[in-house]
C-alpha cells in the first residue's frame, strides 16, 4: 500500500470517528451536507498531500455513512420502528417459550393412558 493510500485510510478513520462523535447520524439531510462540506475543508488542510479527488471521495464515503441502505435508527425512520416490532415480538416468542418450558410433560407429570375413544370404543377391552 502507497503512503497516499495509506493517508487516504487514516483520514477516512478521522472522518468516521468525528462522524460518530459529532451525531451527524442524527442530523438532517442538509445539516450533514453542510458538515460534511466543513469537515472536507478541515481534512484538505490537515492532510495537505491528499488530493482533490481523494476529498471528494471522502466526501461520498462520508455521505453513503450518513444514509446507508439500511438506517442507523434515525428517530421517525420507518427502520426504527421495525427495529421496536421486531425487539417486541422477540421478548413476546421468548416469554412464550419459557411458559411453554413450564408446561413440559416430565415422567412424574404424565398421565396414564386415556381410554379408547371412537366408534367401537366402548366394546375394546381396557387394560
Amino acid at each position: 500500500m502507497t503512503d497516499r493510500n495509506k493517508l487516504k485510510d487514516r483520514a477516512r478513520d478521522e472522518l468516521f470517528s468525528h462522524i460518530n462523535r459529532c451525531g451527524v447520524l442524527q442530523a438532517e439531510e442538509d445539516d450533514q451536507q453542510h458538515w460534511m462540506e466543513e469537515t472536507m475543508d478541515y481534512l484538505g488542510e490537515r492532510y495537505p498531500d491528499l488530493a482533490e479527488s481523494d476529498l471528494k471521495d471522502l466526501f461520498q464515503l462520508g455521505m453513503r455513512f450518513c444514509r446507508p441502505a439500511i438506517p442507523h435508527g434515525r428517530p421517525g425512520s420507518a427502520s426504527k420502528t421495525e427495529v421496536d416490532a421486531t425487539g417486541e415480538e422477540a421478548e413476546v416468542e421468548a416469554a412464550e417459550v419459557e411458559a411453554a418450558g413450564d408446561r413440559t410433560e416430565t415422567p412424574e407429570s404424565v398421565e396414564s393412558p386415556r381410554q379408547p375413544v371412537g366408534a367401537g370404543a366402548e366394546d375394546s377391552p381396557t387394560a
